[in-house]
């Protein structure tokens, strides 16, 4: 289903370091599309280590579909999620062996990801396709291609939670629209939380999650955030938003 709760969640660093979430509760329902903004340090970033246990809970929970999280073993539970990270790790063996490590999928899936995530005609324009060598880090790749990989893999996976991690902000504007439309078509029937880094690739968010020190300050649509002079409304008219229509383009 891919509903999230938090329930008086905290988070540290390390024991003896002050909390950097600082109580979050919020519901989170199957299919909805949360944007996650906040000044850096506000704790956005913790929220996604907290939800792959890459940090462990120091108080409170967290549950997806009803399940705590902190109950089930990291294989299990990080199968039920999918990253695109702001810095895409990929390693040194082919395309085909980055997209599909644990050979699960066919050519003809591969390509289909391929295709959905704009790099067809790039992959098959390569001398060895989809056996091209992708170099230690993917150096001999863009930070757009290397990103638009990254969504090949998660298209793959069609897991029922999918978070972005300021995904797009290393990419030119033209891949970053390419991404969230492709996101918006093919993760449709997913959770999808976006760890904003533009203000503009949320606002079509169903919610809009606020942080900053480590707790929720907002928590709503962004059309009724933009109706109070909160500070969602100050960071919009920052980044020159005037309304929830406002596009970049």
């Amino acid at each position: 289903l891919g509903e999230i709760q938090f329930r008086n969640y905290q988070v540290r660093y390390r024991p003896e370091l002050d909390l950097v979430l600082k109580g979050i509760t919020c519901d989170i329902r199957s299919m909805e599309k949360i944007g996650v903004v906040g000044r850096t340090g506000a704790g956005k970033s913790s929220l996604t280590n907290s939800l792959f246990r890459i940090l462990e809970a120091a108080g409170g929970q967290i549950t997806i579909d009803g399940v705590d999280i902190a109950s089930i073993g990291l294989h299990d539970l990080r199968e039920k999620l999918t990253i695109i990270p702001q810095d895409p790790v990929l390693f040194s063996g082919s395309l085909r062996m980055n997209l599909d490590p644990f050979n699960n999928y066919s050519d003809e899936e591969i390509w289909k990801a391929l295709e959905l995530s704009h790099l067809k005609s790039f992959v098959a324009n390569l001398q060895l396709g989809l056996s091209h060598e992708v170099t230690e880090a993917g150096d001999n790749l863009s930070i757009g291609q290397r990103q638009l990989l990254c969504l090949a893999r998660a298209l793959l996976r069609k897991s029922k939670i999918l978070i972005m991690d300021e995904a797009t902000a290393a990419v030119d504007l033209e891949t970053d629209h390419l991404i969230q439309m492709t996101i918006k078509k093919e993760f449709s029937h997913c959770t999808t939380i976006t760890i904003a880094h533009r203000l503009h690739t949320i606002m079509d968010s169903n919610k809009v999650m606020v942080l900053d020190h480590g707790k929720i300050v907002e928590y709503g649509s962004p059309e009724e955030l933009l109706k109070k002079p909160g500070p969602f409304y100050f960071m919009a008219k920052e980044a020159g938003i005037e309304n929830a229509n406002s596009t970049p383009f």
